[in-house]
């Protein structure tokens, strides 16, 4: 069972939002303006408040408790097809992969798959939070906020596609650009601290002419290096449905040095998706990492010789620290005409963008055509020259 909530707008109740330009809570209704710290107090005090009322109201109905005053954080408990009596009709394999939720602003309901942690009600459009699957041991350690905001992501999206050749023309239609969407996806970030040896043999040579004599040395050395290597913000895929995860890895580094504790304010407006990979899972391929990292350091050490054979190594993690924290990324997806489907991704602090764009078959016949008749023309000019 999960939490459903909806942070509401201290001043006329309506849904709050994530505003990246200026980090703050914006209320799209009468134009407030809050912080984190504004919305968790007035949310505090409406919680005691409603708990006065329950102890104060014994008697108090089921619909009078479950209405939220103006303003409030309002919550529903989550429902999942597994809770309800199966029909005739039931999909037995849609139920194990689909939950159902009710929207706290309507009351309708809200579709999602096992790990979505923050949508939108699709009646009536307000953000939610589904709060208790970012809860206990999948509470996240920090959240990096969304610096670019929709409007800029959308601009610089299309910079970026314009300066590439051969792009259809329908891909810079704006209507194709909206569908722009933010997502915090789950990553571990590992911060780290080895231990490692290395060492090979080198060879130094010297050759010098007396008269008609050439002479070579070679000199032998057995080289050893040790040392500690500190590894910071090793940044791991947590889910298993990114299927763009090549992609999303490619407009890394996040500059996880400006992670902020985890609030789920910071969801509001946008999609989140929880971790379902653990760190466990990846314990293998990120002791590898560290192994290979910390002897690609020592290797580098290693300079001077006319050759250089590595002989053995060995390195060992000494301290690593996980942390949980969901990362900002903007995504665009684009469906040609031949029904394939492109994914492209912005890191939502940087601004970098990765995708592979689509190739006009007809915009690169027309340039391939233009080059011919040209390099036609030149030759008939040439030859009649001639």
């Amino acid at each position: 069972m999960a939490d459903v909530l909806i942070h509401y707008c201290p001043n006329c109740g309506g849904p709050l939002t994530f505003n990246p330009s200026d980090q703050k809570f914006h209320c799209d209704y009468c134009l407030s303006i809050f912080t984190v710290e504004d919305i968790e107090k007035f949310e505090a005090k409406q919680k005691a408040a409603e708990q006065t009322a329950e102890t104060s109201s014994p008697t108090e109905t089921e619909s009078d408790a479950a209405a939220a005053p103006t303003g409030s954080t309002q919550t529903t408990t989550a429902t999942t097809e597994s809770d309800t009596a199966p029909s005739a009709t039931t999909d037995q394999a849609a139920s194990e992969e689909v939950d159902l939720f009710l929207c706290p602003s309507c009351g309708a309901q809200i579709a999602t798959d096992k790990t979505t942690a923050a949508t939108y009600c699709y009646f009536c459009h307000n953000p939610v939070v589904l709060s208790g699957r970012l809860s206990g041991k999948f509470l996240p350690n920090k959240v990096l906020p969304f610096k670019i905001d929709r409007k800029t992501a959308e601009k610089s999206f299309l910079e970026w596609t314009g300066k590439k050749k051969f792009v259809p023309k329908d891909f810079f239609n704006q209507d194709q650009i909206e569908k722009i969407t933010g997502v915090y996806f789950p990553y571990w970030v590992v911060d780290a601290e080895t231990n490692g040896e290395y060492s090979g043999q080198g060879t130094a040579l010297r050759v010098w002419i007396v008269g008609d004599l050439e002479y070579t040395e070679t000199k032998i050395y057995q080289v050893y290096r040790k040392g500690t290597a500190k590894v910071h913000a090793l940044v791991k895929n947590a889910l298993t449905k990114n299927v763009q995860q090549k992609m999303v890895e490619s407009v890394q580094p996040f500059p996880v040095d400006q992670a902020v504790d985890f609030h789920t304010e910071y969801l509001s407006g946008f999609q989140a998706e929880k971790r379902d990979i653990e760190i466990a899972d990846l314990a293998p391929e990120i002791e590898s990492e560290l192994k290979t990292y910390t002897t690609d350091l020592l290797k580098d050490t290693v300079s001077g010789y006319t050759t250089f054979t590595g002989k053995q190594s060995s390195v060992s993690v000494v301290r690593e620290d996980n942390h949980y924290m969901l990362l900002p990324v903007w995504l665009v997806t684009y469906h040609d005409t031949g029904g394939k489907t492109y994914y492209y991704a912005m890191n939502g602090q940087t601004g970098k963008t990765s995708g592979v764009l689509p190739i006009s078959n007809r915009r690169l016949g027309t340039f391939a055509f233009g080059i011919f008749a040209a390099v036609a023309l030149l030759g008939m000019i040439v030859g009649y020259l001639i």
